[in-house]
């Protein structure tokens, strides 16, 4: 009889959690029960099964390549062809990952949390991202709008701190966005979509090879809807609606010793935005609705050859160029709603260019240092970055411009050796060099520089099981920067780097003749000098109402600690059960904010206590599937400036597929009970009803949505 190992049943006690609320300790513990009971089960299943069933699946995003169950990291691999209901933007898919929160304020909610870590939006220069976001070598951290799914293979979300892989931008972890790719003959595919709220979709891939060593594949995709909003005033339906259309193209060549990779998209984003209501809910009163536009184009060469039998070389190249318009009817209302006419709109225009540049030389296995022993991986990044921004707000006299250049230059390395049969050690570092200098209308200027070093320390142990245990330290990295606003006291103008250590013990299994997979991750990361995002509000002059400000400054600490669990299994032939559930403690240390408020003790913003995906797959018939996912979220705090909190809430998706020979059609339907959930808020006075008095706002997320989608290959 399988017994589950017993340190996980452990894994609770261990971790001082502050559970929050009853309803709160019943999920996660439902939801443990789950967890740790399946095998008992599973045990009178497996033995009719005669063939391993779980494939393998690769992380990219390491210096080397390898199987998720193998790598001693957290690290969740998603795969959108694989969820049951259609997905069309990352935002759909990151909740099906342990600890990762996201912020909208927008179309999209396109900034996110990893481990209660991360900012949660931009209105000015810089932004200086904790979670980095890369898409087939491009960096895109900060602007996630433009992280479509259609023709994606997979994304890997690496949780921790990447201060070696990297750098700044990884500070609590890494979003890898990977397409396919080319097929070894020619295939050609058409998915088309259709839902409520006039939702519809219409995509093609072509791909297979030219030669013998070269291959291609060309897709392009355009969906739209009318969004889930009304606009009262306007009458109309559609002003936060969504039309992006995403087309990509790639060429690898593939010689004996060596591989070749041209990658290159273009994503238009033109979206409305118009999500918030003086009343919380779905009917709008804007006049002026906002936008949230995006045009980014990218290209990426990527090469990969054996230099000599022992070194191997690996280089990269990527350049983004992006047109960013986000606006919005500041007021919500329109001209006249406020009896003394108080009316504003605010938009930001952003012309954004990111070039990178990665190079390294990998020793090839048992061909390193000390005769082999020592595996080693040394490199070189360097990172440009030019940011031009237009501000035009009602209050201000003309149109405000600024801009902002960065580089970041980086020097890596990595020695890995076994330590007898079944140990294996590894150390990283990386030293950079972050350079900054911003200019703009209002005759501020700024040129900090920071030197930085992060590194990581890992120790794997094989069980004689085949099972992985593994214990890690690793430190992260984010850059200091500077706030804006001239009303800003001098001694809030600018804020420090944060540093940020994480320790962490892992257990990665596959058994039951690897009918079950079990991947868990006990974490405590302590944070020093946290960069927090905090707002103030003062006066508009000939108005009621006031400007409500955002800057960064330095808390003294804090730690965020917790547990993340993820487990698949096949119970029969039919049936797969999987859930992934991430818990989650984060606490401020000795912090007092601006306004002489003492914060220590208190749970950090976007930082959830709990989070859990869960669900089933019923595979009937010879042609039929079934799918149940429910997903769920503990509340959280919106800002550090307030105290306003979102609802936890448990959406239920599910979808029915049949297919059949190179066709399939799915029906699919997403939050089925309706439910409201809040992915964004605010906590100010805008409501002339109520003389601006200071009340929370929030932006509601997606409603019940039911679809079709129908999908032909050949």
């Amino acid at each position: 009889m399988f017994t589950f190992p017993s340190w996980l049943c452990a894994l609770k006690p261990l971790v001082p959690l502050h559970w929050g609320s009853s309803r709160s300790n019943l999920c996660v513990s439902l939801l443990a029960c789950v967890v740790v009971t399946w095998p008992t089960a599973a045990t009178m299943a497996a033995s009719d099964k005669d063939d391993a069933w779980l494939e393998e699946v690769v992380v990219t995003a390491e210096f080397r390549q390898g199987n998720v169950a193998d790598l001693p990291i957290s690290a969740t691999v998603l795969a959108p062809d694989d969820a049951g209901t259609t997905v069309q933007h990352l935002d759909e898919i990151l909740s099906r990952a342990p600890n990762v929160n996201v912020a909208s304020g927008a179309s999209r909610a396109r900034i996110i949390q990893i481990r209660g870590i991360g900012e949660r939006g931009q209105f000015a220069e810089p932004l200086n991202s904790s979670v980095g976001l890369v898409v087939d070598g491009v960096d895109l951290s900060g602007i996630g709008g433009a992280a479509t799914l259609f023709d994606v293979a997979q994304v890997e979300v690496l949780r921790g701190p990447q201060g070696t892989l990297y750098g700044a931008n990884a500070l609590a972890g890494l979003i890898n966005v990977v397409t396919k790719q080319p097929t070894d003959t020619f295939s050609a595919g058409l998915r088309v979509d259709v839902g409520d709220y006039d939702a519809r979709g219409l995509g093609g891939v072509v791909s297979g090879p030219l030669n013998d060593q070269l291959g291609y594949r060309i897709s392009a995709q355009r969906y739209r809807d009318d969004g889930y909003m009304e606009n009262r005033f306007i009458g109309r339906d559609d002003t936060n609606n969504r039309d992006e259309s995403t087309y990509r193209g790639k060429l690898v060549w593939q010689g004996e010793t060596a591989e070749m990779a041209l990658t290159a998209g273009y994503v238009d984003i033109d979206n409305g935005y118009d999500a918030f209501s003086l009343d919380n809910n779905r009917n709008t009163l804007s006049d002026q609705p906002g936008r949230d536009q995006q045009q980014t184009s990218y290209v990426s060469v990527s090469l990969d050859t054996q230099l000599t039998e022992a070194v191997a070389f690996a280089a990269a190249v990527a350049f983004a160029d992006s047109d960013i318009d986000y606006g919005y009817d500041e007021d919500w209302a329109f001209t006249g709603f406020d009896p003394i006419g108080y009316t504003s709109v605010d938009r930001y225009q952003r012309q954004r260019d990111t070039t990178t540049f990665d190079v390294r030389w990998l020793s090839t296995p048992g061909q390193g240092l000390a005769g082999g022993v020592w595996d080693w991986v040394v490199g070189i990044y360097a990172l440009r970055q030019t940011v031009d921004l237009q501000r035009a707000y009602t209050f201000l006299p003309a149109a405000f411009n600024s801009s902002y250049d960065v580089d970041r230059y980086a020097v890596y390395a990595e020695l890995s050796r076994p330590l007898g049969d079944t140990r294996r050690l590894t150390f990283g570092a990386r030293y950079e060099q972050h350079q900054s200098d911003y200019r703009d209308s209002d005759l501020l200027s700024y040129s900090p520089e920071d030197d930085l070093i992060g590194g990581r320390l890992l120790l794997e142990q094989d069980l004689s099981s085949g099972d992985l245990v593994y214990f890690g330290v690793t430190q992260g990295y984010k850059s200091g920067g500077f706030n804006l606003d001239g009303s800003l006291a001098a001694d809030l103008r600018e804020f420090d780097p944060e540093t940020l250590w994480n320790i962490e013990f892992g257990y990665k299994a596959e058994l039951l003749d690897e009918q079950l997979s079990i991947r868990a991750a006990l974490f405590r990361m302590q944070r020093e000098d946290i960069q927090i995002s905090t707002s103030t509000e003062r006066p508009i002059p000939g108005s009621n109402a006031v400007q409500f400000i955002e800057y960064t400054g330095n808390a003294a600490e804090g730690f965020n600690q917790g547990v993340e669990l993820e487990a698949q299994w096949r119970a029969s032939q039919a049936l797969t059960l999987f859930a992934n559930v991430g818990l989650l403690d984060s606490e401020y240390k000795d912090y007092v904010d601006n306004s002489g408020r003492d914060l220590d003790g208190r749970e950090q913003a976007h930082a959830p206590t709990y989070q859990f995906f869960a669900g089933l797959q019923y595979v009937f018939g010879s042609n039929w599937t079934m799918q149940l996912e429910v997903e769920g979220k503990d509340k959280f705090y919106f800002s550090d400036s307030h105290a306003a909190q979102s609802q936890s809430y448990e959406l239920v998706n599910a979808s029915l597929s049949y297919q059949r020979d190179r066709w399939s059609v799915r029906l699919w339907g997403r939050n089925l009970t309706d439910e409201d959930y809040f992915v964004r808020g605010f906590f100010f006075g805008n409501d002339p009803r109520d003389f601006y008095t200071a009340r929370p706002f929030t932006q509601l997320g997606e409603p019940r949505q039911v679809g079709i989608t129908f999908s032909t290959n050949w």
